[in-house]
């Protein structure tokens, strides 16, 4: 299947590792060029390097800018002032108790997570707008719908994030513009790992994975963590042509452990 997406300039924030590099991967595998995003020039030039080394015809470029806040939204805009598609992979996590984080630890979770996405697409959409083309893609999370006991934070601002994504899709009516959120379950990164290695200290990473799912995810179907590659090949699919009519989505790709039927 051509998902069409040679050519296409395609921004994945937070790109430089975990699942951004993954979704960075699987659209330079369709050919997009592939926009890799980081902190640091290093970080960012080591990603290209081993993007680059995995697949020798990947089309590759990096930007620069911790998207985390305004300052670091505005250096990657004036370094890239136009994409196709915009992906909002930055996101920061950790498991703290509702009593104990502070309101300095809910602001920080609401500034990265939902408005770095705000400020981003606030200067893309409307740049595809004009064009009649484009893709925004929110990285949200099943917690958003299912809040998370061990991450109360970071779920209120998953739930957030879903709004946002849908108010802005309702500006792209009768374009070929699309705005989607994506819900994955937890996901065998990094990040996560380290998650749940200190919730279970200790424990053997596989078998503490293992109790993660059974113990905090108990609905899970798959009843295991979904894989980078599993997420980023269907983000790749949202940002083509054949995904034109899903628009203002927010699509689970969580191994059924939201138990809805909508």
């Amino acid at each position: 299947m051509d998902l069409h997406l040679k050519g296409r300039t395609c921004l994945v924030t937070a790109s430089t590792g975990g699942l951004g590099y993954a979704i960075a991967k699987s659209l330079a595998g369709e050919g997009a060029h592939v926009v890799i995003n980081g902190r640091s020039q290093d970080k960012v030039d080591a990603t290209i390097a081993r993007l680059q080394g995995a697949q020798a015809d990947a089309e590759v470029s990096g930007v620069v800018g911790n998207s985390a806040d305004a300052e670091g939204c505005e250096a990657l805009i004036a370094a890239l002032p136009e994409v196709d598609a915009l992906i909002l992979n930055l996101g920061i996590y950790e498991a703290v108790d509702i009593y104990e984080a502070g309101d300095d630890r809910w602001q920080e979770l609401i500034e990265v997570n939902v408005m770095s996405g705000v400020r981003l697409a606030r200067h893309y959409l409307p740049k595809m707008l004009k064009r009649n083309e484009g893709r925004v893609i929110f990285m949200a999370s099943e917690s958003g719908i299912n809040p998370a006991p061990e991450m109360p934070a970071y779920s209120a601002t998953k739930t957030m994030q879903l709004s946002v994504a849908r108010n802005f899709a309702e500006t792209t009516k009768s374009t070929n513009v699309t705005v989607n959120s994506v819900l994955p379950g937890p996901c065998s990164t990094e990040g996560v790992a380290d998650l749940i290695a200190g919730l279970y200290p200790g424990v053997e990473t596989e078998e503490a994975q293992k109790r993660f799912v059974a113990d905090v995810r108990p609905t899970s179907l798959i009843q295991r963590l979904t894989r980078p590659e599993e997420i980023a090949d269907f983000v790749t699919y949202l940002t083509s042509d054949r995904a034109a009519m899903i628009n203002g989505a927010a699509l689970k790709i969580d191994g059924g452990l939201i138990r809805t039927v909508v």
